[in-house]
């Protein structure tokens, strides 16, 4: 299997995430946003894909990091966005004869900006696919 799917991948992932009732008027984008963002917004960011093929076909395991970021004073928004994160990427869907095999959640960690003006959560998740 090849990097083919990543523009599939990333656009369930955004479609999943729009359409979580939970993350209804947040922001999901794949860039920070020009200027001094405010609010809280989701954003799809890294991947990394790598060969998942077997006996039974083409396969590819896609890790793709999404972050929440948010200037909320605490860590509250910014955690119940991340949580809804985690709730919508159970429903990532890819066009036939494509799939999404399974999701994994992998990993998150909330970290401070340095001048304590953003929260942000960083998600890690492990999208097995196939063709």
């Amino acid at each position: 299997m090849s990097y083919a799917l990543a523009g599939a991948v990333q656009a369930a992932v955004h479609a999943a995430l729009t359409a979580h009732p939970d993350l209804a008027g947040v922001a999901v984008l794949d860039a920070v946003p020009p200027g001094a963002a405010s609010g809280t917004f989701v954003l799809i960011g890294a991947e990394e894909a790598r060969d998942a093929s077997d006996a039974t076909g083409a396969g590819a395991e896609h890790r793709v990091e999404v972050s929440v970021r948010s200037d909320a004073a605490g860590f509250l928004a910014a955690k119940g966005a991340a949580a809804a994160v985690c709730d919508a990427m159970e429903g990532v869907a890819l066009a036939a004869p494509a799939r999404v095999v399974e999701v994994w959640f992998l990993k998150a960690k909330a970290v401070r900006s340095e001048d304590g003006s953003e929260r942000r959560v960083d998600l890690t998740f492990r999208l097995r696919v196939e063709v």
